[in-house]
């Protein structure tokens, strides 16, 4: 459950932009301030299952963006190659950093 919220809050840090105001306001208090989908149903006074449903078709539209332009996987793979990037200078293995770079340089 704590993979699939870290990666949920990652793709709302991502395309949060391409999404309404109300899809915005309750994926914020969901999965940022932890609100209970009874507290997220009484503070915009509707269904508890309006709010579940919501955030479902969210959350999903979130992976369809990301199946799309995949700017979460670049992160990922971006932060991957920094990290070995950092070793490889503490251990003063700059061919490797010269290879680390023009991984960089060609990410898809």
């Amino acid at each position: 459950m704590l993979e699939k919220t870290t990666r949920i809050n990652y793709l709302f840090d991502f395309y949060q932009e391409l999404l309404t105001p109300k899809q915005k306001n309750y994926m914020e208090l969901y999965y940022l301030e932890d609100y209970s989908l009874g507290e997220i149903s009484e503070t915009y006074d509707v269904s508890r299952q309006a709010v579940y449903d919501n955030i479902k078709r969210t959350e999903a539209m979130l992976e369809e963006y990301e199946d799309k332009l995949r700017l979460y996987r670049r992160y990922q793979k971006q932060s991957n190659v920094i990290q070995e990037m950092k070793d490889a200078i503490a251990q003063k293995d700059f061919n490797q950093v010269k290879h680390l770079i023009d991984q960089l340089e060609n990410l898809d």
